[in-house]
């Protein structure tokens, strides 16, 4: 299925630390592509990303998760639905299907860490996010971060960006 009607990405910039350029984007809409595919998620969609800085999402992610510390992405699905039972209600021609919030500066952080590319990093947290956005939570018990995990892996070898073992 051509997915490119069915699927509008917004971006906003929101840091000025890392350059966002239209090759990282593409990058992002391709993860998010590859995700709704492999889940074979067929309602037309929209998704808002916004590129931020630590300092940021710091913030949010204190305001949204009590944890007081920078993370590297956060989500907000507007949906609160089971992953692979059902597919979000949709009401109008295209449905929201929520907010991802990425840290530019913690993804850099993290593949230097993890030792691979910056954009292998964004492409996995944009892939966990959507999984996020989708239904899917890690944090509900070993069952569930393990389905997660498994699910990243097989969509970051789609995308051709394998992942490591730990991830």
């Amino acid at each position: 299925m051509s997915r490119k009607m069915n699927m509008k990405v917004v971006y906003e910039n929101a840091q000025s630390n890392i350059a966002l350029t239209y090759k990282l984007k593409m990058l992002v809409r391709r993860a998010i592509e590859a995700t709704l595919d492999y889940e074979q998620y067929e309602n037309p969609c929209e998704v808002s990303v916004t590129f931020t800085d630590n300092e940021e999402i710091h913030k949010l992610n204190m305001q949204f998760r009590g944890v007081d510390r920078p993370t590297d992405v956060l989500s907000f699905p507007l949906f609160d639905y089971e992953g692979e039972t059902e597919e979000p209600p949709v009401d109008e021609l295209i449905g929201m299907l929520g907010d991802i919030v990425l840290s530019l500066e913690q993804a850099e952080l993290q593949a230097a860490e993890y030792a691979h590319s910056f954009e292998r990093e964004v492409a996995f947290l944009v892939v966990h996010s959507m999984l996020h956005l989708l239904g899917y939570d890690h944090e509900t018990g070993e069952e569930d971060e393990a389905d997660m995990r498994r699910r990243q892996r097989e969509i970051m070898e789609i995308l051709g960006l394998s992942v490591h073992s730990n991830d």
